[in-house]
C-alpha cells in the first residue's frame, strides 16, 4: 500500500479484531488490523493491507480462546508486534478520511491507545465516516440494530467474516447498497417514499448462522392494510422489556404463577435441563444473534452452540436480599437480590458482556453483569412474577415456597447469607442511555444453611 504524500484523497476503510474487555482491565488488545484504500469517485478498492498482531503481553495469548474465524493462539505467536507495523498503519491512516462501522466508539480509540502504548504519535484523520452512525441517521432502522451482519443479511451479502479485511470489504458493499436505495428514494420520492416498504409493524426476519439465508428481510407494505400506527404501542412495550435496574417489572400482588411457570410442563425435577452450569459453558461457542421480539422489533439474544444460553449456579450465597425501601421512579419495589459470584461464573458473564457490547454498537453507558467492589464479585438476579421459588427439604424433595407473589413475603425468605440454587436467563438491554445484560431468575431453590 504505497504512500501518497502529495494526494491523500483516498478513503481508508479499516477494522480491528481485538480481545474483549474484562472486569479487571477494560483495555482491548489489537489482534488484527485490516484496511482498504477506496477511490471516493468510483468507490473501487485501490489497495489493501492486513495482518495479525501479536500482543505485547504473552499472558494475553495464553488466555485467549481459539476463534472459529481463524484467529488462534498459534497464529498470533508468529505475528508481528504492533510496533513492527506501526509505520505501515500510520502511512495508511494519517491525513486520509477514515471510514468504518462503529469506528468512532471502538476502532479509533483503540488505534490511539496502541500508538500511545509504544510512545508514538497517533495518526490523525482528515475526516471520519462512521457508517453505523450515518446509516442510523439516514437509513433508519430497516435492518434492525444496523450491525454489519444485520445489514449484510438485509441486502443478501452473506455472513460477516469477523476478520478485519473481510469486514471492511463488506462494509463498503453495504454502503453501496444503502446509497443506491437512498438515491432511488430521493430521485423518485412519489414512487419510492422513504421507508415505504418498511411499515411500522413489519416483521424483520433474522437469519442465524445455521438457518437459510434470507435476502428479503421485510414484508411488503401492500401485504395488508394498516388501520393504525403501532409505533406508540411498540415504544411502550420496548420500554417495559428493556428496563434496566432503576425500572423493574411490576409484580402483580396476589396473582398465582402456577399456569405461567416456565417449569410447569416438565416439573421441577426436569425443569433444569436447559440450564448450563458455568463450567459446562465453552466460551468460544457463545455468540449473539438477533431475534424478533415484538411485531418484528429485533433484540439481541445470547446463544451457546446455537441454543439459548441460560445458567444454573449451585449453592450461591446471598449478599443482599430484597429490601422494601428501594423503589423505582413509578413507586414500585425493586425486586432483586445480590449473590456472590464465583470465578467460573464471572468468566462466563465477562465473555457475554464483551460479545454483546461489541455486537450491539451501542453508545449507551455499559453496566457490567458482574459487580466488583472491594475485591468482591457479585451478580444481581432480577425477580419477576414468573420466577418460581422452592425450599429444598432435608430429604432432598423440593417444596413450592411461594405460590402468590408478595414483595414483603419474599423479603422474609430471601435474606443475606441464605444459600440458593439459581436458574437464570441472560437478557441484554439498552434503555435510556444505559446498556448491559440482566440476569433474570427463572427458578430459585432455597437450601438449608
Amino acid at each position: 500500500m504505497a504512500s501518497r504524500s502529495e494526494d491523500r484523497c483516498e478513503i481508508a476503510f479499516f477494522d480491528l479484531e481485538t480481545t474483549m474487555p474484562t472486569r479487571t482491565c477494560q483495555d482491548c488488545t489489537i489482534l488484527e488490523f485490516g484496511s482498504i484504500l477506496v477511490c471516493p469517485r468510483k468507490l473501487v478498492e485501490l489497495d489493501s493491507y492486513f495482518t495479525l498482531v501479536q500482543p505485547a503481553d504473552p499472558s494475553v495469548i495464553s488466555s485467549l480462546p481459539d476463534r472459529r474465524n481463524g484467529i488462534t493462539r498459534a497464529a498470533l505467536v508468529d505475528a508481528p508486534f504492533f510496533q513492527d507495523i506501526a509505520d505501515r498503519v500510520y502511512d495508511i491512516l494519517h491525513g486520509r478520511i477514515w471510514a468504518g462501522h462503529n469506528i468512532l466508539e471502538f476502532d479509533c480509540p483503540r488505534i490511539r491507545e496502541a500508538f500511545a502504548q509504544i510512545g508514538r504519535r497517533a495518526p490523525e484523520p482528515k475526516d471520519t465516516i462512521d457508517s453505523l452512525k450515518f446509516l442510523r441517521q439516514r437509513f433508519g432502522r430497516r435492518a434492525g440494530d444496523m450491525k454489519m451482519q444485520s445489514l449484510a443479511t438485509y441486502f443478501g451479502l452473506g455472513d460477516q467474516p469477523h476478520r478485519s479485511l473481510g469486514d471492511v470489504r463488506m462494509n463498503l458493499e453495504v454502503l453501496k447498497c444503502c446509497a443506491a436505495v437512498l438515491f432511488l428514494e430521493s430521485s423518485l420520492p412519489d414512487i419510492f417514499k422513504k421507508n415505504s416498504w418498511v411499515p411500522s409493524n413489519a416483521n424483520t426476519r433474522i437469519c442465524s448462522e445455521n438457518t437459510e439465508r434470507v435476502s428479503n428481510v421485510v414484508e411488503s407494505s401492500t401485504a395488508r392494510p394498516y388501520a393504525f400506527d403501532m409505533d406508540p404501542l411498540r415504544y411502550e412495550v420496548m420500554q417495559e422489556l428493556n428496563q434496566p435496574d432503576n425500572a423493574m417489572v411490576e409484580i402483580p400482588m396476589q396473582k398465582s404463577v402456577e399456569s405461567s411457570s416456565p417449569f410447569a410442563a416438565s416439573g421441577s425435577s426436569h425443569g433444569t435441563m436447559e440450564f448450563l452450569q458455568p463450567d459446562e459453558v465453552s466460551i468460544p461457542f457463545i455468540h449473539a444473534t438477533l431475534v424478533p421480539l415484538y411485531n418484528g422489533s429485533p433484540r439481541i439474544k445470547l446463544l451457546h452452540k446455537d441454543e439459548t444460553l441460560q445458567l444454573c449456579c449451585r449453592h450461591m450465597e446471598l449478599r443482599f436480599g430484597i429490601k422494601g425501601k428501594y423503589f423505582d421512579q413509578a413507586g414500585r419495589p425493586r425486586l432483586n437480590i445480590i449473590c456472590y459470584a464465583l470465578q467460573n461464573l464471572c468468566k462466563v458473564l465477562d465473555a457475554c458482556d464483551g460479545i454483546v457490547q461489541k455486537d450491539s454498537g451501542s453508545s449507551s453507558e455499559w453496566k457490567p453483569a458482574v459487580i466488583q467492589k472491594d475485591r468482591t464479585y457479585t451478580v444481581k438476579l432480577h425477580i419477576q412474577h414468573t420466577t418460581e421459588i422452592y425450599q429444598k427439604e432435608p430429604c432432598g424433595a423440593e417444596r413450592r415456597l411461594v405460590t402468590k407473589f408478595d414483595a414483603s413475603e419474599l423479603s422474609t425468605h430471601l435474606k443475606p447469607r441464605t444459600f440458593i440454587d439459581a436458574f437464570f436467563s441472560l437478557e441484554p438491554y439498552d434503555y435510556q442511555q444505559s446498556a448491559g445484560i440482566r440476569s433474570v431468575a427463572k427458578k430459585l431453590i432455597l437450601l438449608s444453611n
